[in-house]
């Protein structure tokens, strides 16, 4: 940094108490009331430009002195003077019609006020009360006595009193927290001096009565009370409120409400998206007392690496040790906790691409969709963004090389990143290297006993020591031992010491630790055969390891093997007792990447080819049908065509269909991928079209790209000209909704190719529409209307009739655009008594939006209004929530026009959180949009038609 930006840096202006401006540590003197005045009212905005006349008005009063406007221009000048030699920049500069104070808000004692109190609620709402109590104490540190104390203006006054009044807030803030966390007896001495001072605030009084009552003393609780009774009947003629009243009565009854343990006091509080991501740990994790120690440090505020890589041999227990430590230290973490598999050795798997793991740290951060850069530089680019600012503890597990690695570093130096690997990673930048080796004996022993019992361990010494040694030091054969036993509290552990010795292949697989795990596997699925209740979990795991799907459910697993719901589910529980399966959530199961591989390997071993085709098959069947129906209650004009037989039960409605695509969103894709490099492309590519109107109502794009290109080269070789020329619709679709028009065109018109090849020249209506849509969007308007004439006339209305009002709805924003509104107004109108027909929620929804934006545009405002208003209300009832959200920006857009500012804002935050959830927009972009008085359209608006 240079030496300019250094000194400008150092600059801080302080009148939360005597004014104060210092370079440094050294003061700088200022003379005369008005400089004074000009300095301070340009530092309570700081950053800002602040007009002139409000700078006359503020500090010259009423003066009607004709120089007013010279005198502010030498006060300047004398200001400029006073501060130049501590910076080599103009630090106060010329605006148009005003001045700005070139100095960052944080060198200005309020506004870091201001911004250390909303962090620390911010913290607080989240959890972290250490933070928030470090927090608020930081802002409340800045006060030093009276603000503004030197200036007698009445707007010095006016900020004055709005400043005293967010200090009183933050203090009574400040002692909820304290009380919450069982501080009141420190609390209630704090709060009497702020009672005496004011009063007349009912909130300290309460929290004060609060305090006393958790610290034994009801009998002063109660004077407090009388004593603010008192003095507001005298002074004000009114009794307490409601809440002072309830008080006092709860503590003359002891009401334990008021207790500090009492469930009733527990508060639920709304969080914001934080991510928590972090595995469960290890109750039994032993030993590692040293390594803990180093990498609590690393994690901690102190200067130094932000990245530390944990390196050993594949079982020695690197996961659990991050995991491990990485719970104790989250709570640091205010912007939460990431964790990210990144498959490096986990045998059957390729390690994720860079760009596959920023995709998930991305949706971790809030972002999805459309949202998601599809290159992988400008991905990496917005992931140091969003990370600049961060406290953000990132875990990246299972490293493969530093080449995977470096763009997954984020770039905010609040952030840590553990990381776990057996390449030691030596020439990553900026890292710390931990090595971890095997478990001494001692320690082996210790973690045995607390697996299996102490009891068990020193009944049978010499077996212990036996199982010790022949696990080599490795804690993960050890926990997974450790594991059977607990499962088996009938069994010594001479018995198992038997197992093992018989297992010669188990032996030699323990002095190796990958091999380990597979013997500790092999163990478990062979103690289900042997169970009667267990044998159709044991038939059920092999199976499992042929779908390649991050969690399994009851309704796949029936599939996967034909079996009844409810027998499918007994298997997965007695799968999740014998701890070969994980939960992953209600109805939800996953595999340990190694017990996966097991899994796979038994299969290969145990089923026929054709019977792992059959099952894999009848799981990709389940999905394919199951998301077409999904499909179908999302758009009712779309023709089924799905290459196989549809079930007869459907969703009971769109929102039970929406559900169920939210919940297996990933395993749509992850099947869709499997099928695609499997031996039946037609259900490939069915799964691949599925997808399209599910995933892009809901604005999750990125992940399609890649997944139709897939399909497009599946489709190419079995030249199947219709699925290639509906792919690449589709491709264009996602691309037009991304803003990448070029790539759209390409693809689309490539598609209107494809079409003709198949023979089925009329299918051509969808590429020309979209071709007509982005047209529309990028102002060429004859084009646009030449594609929609021609998709019309192609447009088979028996066979999809609405197909013709979704052409006829694009065709009219052509005509909005060209100024046309007469015709655009008729069109609509008719719209609005056609659509509801064919769709009678998502398309009537549709039909009055468009009639809004006519309206809006040729400046009719309140029936605009009229027309969005119904839209909002259509388009919620459907689900359709991403046209919801464009609704209600445009509605808050024609509001504001109107002057109807309140209901505007509601609507623009309601669309936000529309896009939020749908995670077009990060929490972050969120917050910042709805931050500008009048807010920018999202970018995710700004691609829709």
């Amino acid at each position: 940094m240079k030496e300019g930006n250094t000194l400008l840096m150092a600059l801080e202006i302080r009148f939360l108490g005597p004014w104060q401006v210092l370079a440094g540590d050294e003061p700088v003197r200022f003379a005369g009331q008005r400089r004074i005045g000009v300095l301070a009212r340009l530092a309570l905005d700081a950053g800002q430009t602040v007009h002139t006349e409000r700078i006359l008005t503020d500090v010259w009063g009423h003066s009607s002195a004709a120089t007013a406007g010279k005198q502010l221009h030498i006060v300047v000048s004398k200001l400029r003077e006073t501060l130049g030699p501590h910076t080599t920049e103009e630090i106060i500069e010329t605006m148009p019609g005003g001045y700005r104070l070139a100095l960052e808000p944080d060198h200005v004692d309020a506004h870091l006020f201001t911004r250390l109190s909303k962090r620390a609620r911010t913290a607080q709402a989240q959890g972290a009360t250490a933070a928030a109590d470090a927090l608020f104490r930081s802002a409340l540190q800045l006060w030093r006595g009276k603000p503004l104390a030197e200036l007698t203006a009445p707007w010095a006054q006016i900020e004055a009193t709005r400043l005293e009044e967010e200090h009183l807030t933050v203090l009574e803030d400040h002692a909820d927290l304290r009380l919450a966390t069982g501080d009141h007896n420190a609390v209630a001495a704090d709060l009497a001096v702020h009672v005496r001072a004011h009063p007349l605030r009912e909130r300290p009084a309460a929290q004060l009565m609060l305090a006393l009552h958790r610290a034994g003393r009801p009998s002063e609780a109660l004077a407090v009370y009388q004593d603010t009774r008192r003095i507001m009947v005298t002074e004000l003629g009114i009794e307490p409120g409601a809440e002072l009243r309830r008080l006092q009565r709860a503590v003359l009854v002891k009401d334990p409400v008021l207790d500090l343990t009492t469930p009733a006091q527990q508060v639920t509080i709304s969080e914001p998206y934080i991510p928590a991501e972090l595995p469960a740990d290890t109750h039994a994790f032993t030993a590692r007392a040293t390594e803990i120690q180093g990498l609590h440090t690393a994690l901690g505020p102190a200067d130094g690496p932000t990245v530390t890589v944990i390196d050993g041999p594949g079982g020695i227990g690197k996961s659990a040790l991050a995991v491990h430590v990485a719970h104790a230290m989250a709570d640091r973490f205010t912007d939460g906790v990431i964790y990210l598999n990144l498959h490096g050795s986990t045998p059957g798997l390729d390690p994720l691409t860079p760009a596959q793991a920023l995709r998930h740290l991305l949706r971790s951060l809030g972002l999805d969709g459309a949202a998601v850069p599809a290159d992988p530089g400008e991905a990496a680019a917005r992931y140091r963004s969003l990370t600049a600012t961060c406290n953000l503890l990132v875990i990246l597990d299972n490293a493969r090389d530093v080449r995977q690695i470096r763009p997954l570093i984020p770039a905010g130096p609040g952030c840590r990143v553990l990381i776990t690997s057996r390449d030691p990673l030596a020439t990553l930048d900026n890292a710390r290297h931990l090595h971890l080796g095997t478990l001494n004996a001692g320690d082996a022993a210790a973690l045995l006993s607390r697996l299996a019992g102490p009891d068990r361990v020193r009944a049978e010494p010499q077996a212990a020591e036996r199982i010790v040694h022949l696990c080599g030091g490795f804690p993960l054969a050890l926990r997974i031992i450790g594991a059977r036993l607990a499962a088996r509290p009938d069994w010594t552990l001479s018995d198992l010491e038997v197992r093992l010795a018989d297992a010669t292949r188990r032996l030699d697989v323990l002095e190796y630790a990958d091999l380990a795990v597979r013997a500790g596997i092999a163990v478990s699925h062979h103690h289900l055969r042997e169970e009667p209740a267990g044998r159709d979990a044991a038939y059920l795991l092999p199976l499992l390891g042929l779908l390649d799907l991050p969690t399994h459910t009851p309704a796949a697993t029936a599939a996967l093997t034909g079996w009844p719901h409810h027998r499918a589910e007994a298997a997965l529980e007695r799968l999740q007792d014998a701890r070969l399966l994980e939960p992953a959530g209600p109805d939800r199961y996953q595999f340990h990447d190694l017990v996966g591989l097991y899994a796979r390997e038994r299969a290969h071993q145990d089923l026929s080819v054709e019977a792992r085709t059959a099952a894999v098959g009848r799981a990709l069947h389940h999905y394919l049908t199951t998301l077409w129906m999904a499909g179908h209650m999302v758009n009712h004009d779309r023709v089924l065509r799905c290459p196989v037989e549809l079930p007869d039960i459907t969703f009971k409605d769109r929102a039970e269909a929406g559900q169920w695509v939210q919940d297996e969103r990933d395993n749509l894709l992850a099947a869709a991928q499997q099928a695609l490099d499997g031996p039946d492309p037609a259900t490939a590519i069915g799964l691949v079209i599925g997808l399209h109107w599910p995933f892009c109502y809901r604005g999750w794009h990125a992940q399609l790209a890649d997944v139709y290109t897939h399909a497009i080269e599946v489709a190419d070789r079995i030249a199947a000209w219709d699925d290639k020329a509906q792919l690449r619709s589709f491709l264009g679709w996602v691309y037009r909704d991304q803003g990448r028009y070029d790539a759209a065109i390409a693809q689309l018109k490539t598609a209107l190719t494809d079409w003709d090849r198949a023979g089925l020249p009329r299918r051509k209506v969808g590429p020309l529409s979209n071709l007509g849509v982005i047209n529309t969007i990028v102002g060429r308007l004859d084009d646009a209307l030449a594609y929609l004439e021609s998709a019309l006339t192609l447009n088979d209305d028996a066979e999809r009739p609405g197909a013709t009002v979704v052409l006829r709805n694009n065709r009219l924003h052509v005509y909005i655009r060209q100024r046309r509104f007469d015709e655009a107004i008729a069109e609509a109108r008719e719209l609005v008594e056609l659509w509801p027909k064919t769709d009678p929620l998502a398309g009537a929804g549709s039909a009055h939006d468009s009639l809004g934006d006519v309206y809006r545009h040729a400046g009719r405002l309140t029936e605009a209004v009229e027309s969005y208003t119904m839209a909002v209300r259509l388009l919620r009832d459907s689900g359709y929530h991403l046209k919801e959200a464009i609704s209600r920006w445009r509605l808050g857009t024609t509001l504001h026009a109107l002057e109807r500012h309140g209901e505007a804002r509601q609507q623009w935050e309601e669309s936000v959180r529309l896009l939020r959830d749908a995670r077009m927009l990060t929490p972050g972009e969120a917050n910042e949009i709805l931050a500008q008085p009048v807010p920018e359209t999202p970018q995710p608006i700004k691609n829709m038609l």
